[in-house]
């Protein structure tokens, strides 16, 4: 978590004096603004936690939010949940190991996310995705904007809810590198392995089903508006979810471990 954005603050300079192991002076501590969305937490101490951010200034950044944690007027504990959007002054010192929070507020306001418990549901599974799979200490803009955009779709979306998440982890595959190299052909199927539709499986398992590999052409080419249209029954979804996790696992560990997968089959 001790990633820093471009142009670190720099070290302490000025007249040489002495200083007390493990201490800077005040101006090497440098402040930013920027937005973030929430995708992990951890308690730290009895008031204290860890936060976890996709930023726009620096990719995935850990935070120390001090006190947060205690009852009382004023505090900030409900802007951390799984992908809740927000805007930030950070301080960066090169004495410590994590960044912490001058001020944080709410990105935009959220009108149904936290309260449809379908919504909630997909931004828990977005969230730990998000936060296996990403891993980079840069600036990712195109990756930032899909995902702060996707909060605010999923947060207005009216019809098609269900397949949502089908949809986000689509086009984050693009994203993160994985769209396939070729154009899709109606029969055909995608093959993991390759990246590429393919007219005939492989002898190999990592193949998606006919029906799969259609649905992905589909969502890649999908406005978000615009699912409603696509009538998907529960064990289509589950079935191209579970194919679009083999998909990603065999390029990125790291997502073989997503834990609320479960409990997104169980709503959907």
């Amino acid at each position: 978590g001790g990633c820093r954005p471009r142009g670190a603050a720099p070290r302490c300079a000025g007249r040489a004096r002495r200083l007390v192991p493990g201490s800077c002076p005040q101006a090497a501590v440098k402040s930013y603004k920027g937005r973030g969305i929430v995708l992990h937490t951890l308690k730290y101490g009895d008031s204290s936690l860890v936060a976890y951010l996709l930023t726009d200034v620096g990719g995935r950044r850990s935070y120390m939010v001090q006190g947060v944690r205690s009852r009382g007027r004023g505090s900030k504990l409900a802007l951390f949940q799984p992908m809740f959007p927000v805007e930030f002054e950070g301080l960066e010192s090169p004495h410590r190991q994590m960044d912490r929070f001058r001020e944080i507020r709410a990105g935009f306001t959220l009108q149904s996310l936290p309260f449809d418990v379908r919504k909630s549901t997909m931004a828990l599974f977005m969230a730990e995705v998000l936060y296996r799979l990403v891993r980079e200490c840069e600036p990712n803009d195109p990756l930032f904007d899909f995902v702060w955009g996707s909060v605010g779709a999923l947060d207005v979306l009216e019809q098609g809810v269900p397949n949502f998440h089908l949809w986000f982890l689509a086009n984050l595959s693009c994203l993160l590198g994985y769209r396939p190299g070729n154009d899709y052909v109606a029969g055909w199927w995608f093959d993991v392995r390759e990246g590429l539709y393919t007219p005939h499986p492989g002898a190999h398992p990592e193949v998606m089903t006919q029906s799969s590999s259609h649905l992905l052409d589909q969502l890649l080419h999908c406005d978000v508006r615009a699912l409603g249209g696509l009538a998907l029954n529960r064990t289509q979804r589950s079935d191209f979810l579970s194919e679009m996790l083999v998909f990603l696992g065999y390029h990125l560990d790291a997502i073989n471990s997503v834990q609320s997968v479960r409990i997104l089959k169980e709503v959907f």
